[in-house]
């Protein structure tokens, strides 16, 4: 039986456990929650726009490594411990956006949670691709 998706885990993340960093199936690629961990595993920045850069940095390297661009995105669940942190940096969020992602907006959710994984982590994001 052969698999129908391929299971992309980039080096230049923090190695996995217990997920995978990227499924690509057909033409989607399924990319998991990514926060501001960097490659060794510690959570990079204080304040959640710090955080939203890094994290946003392992989503498109994720997706990179899988195969697609951010252009290609076409969903994105942001994942945020304090919605008012949130709404005040937005400006430093908005840019960190366009520099990762550039000017094209998927269809998006913002929610509030309680706590993510890592109790370090201000924020997380979740996104889907389509490739040509």
């Amino acid at each position: 039986m052969s698999s129908r998706h391929t299971i992309v885990n980039p080096d230049a993340l923090a190695k996995p456990t217990g997920f995978s960093h990227a499924v690509v199936a057909g033409r989607t690629i399924y990319l998991a929650g990514q926060t501001a961990q960097r490659s060794d595993g510690t959570i990079a920045g204080e304040t959640m726009a710090q955080q939203y850069d890094q994290a946003a940095a392992n989503v498109v390297t994720a997706l990179r490594a899988a195969g697609g661009e951010p252009s290609q995105l076409v969903s994105m669940q942001i994942f945020v411990t304090d919605i008012d942190e949130y709404l005040r940096s937005r400006k430093e969020i908005g840019e960190a956006y366009r520099r990762h992602f550039g000017n094209q907006y998927p269809a998006m959710a913002l929610l509030e949670v309680r706590r993510l994984f890592d109790p370090a982590a201000k924020v997380e994001l979740m996104a889907i691709a389509v490739t040509a």
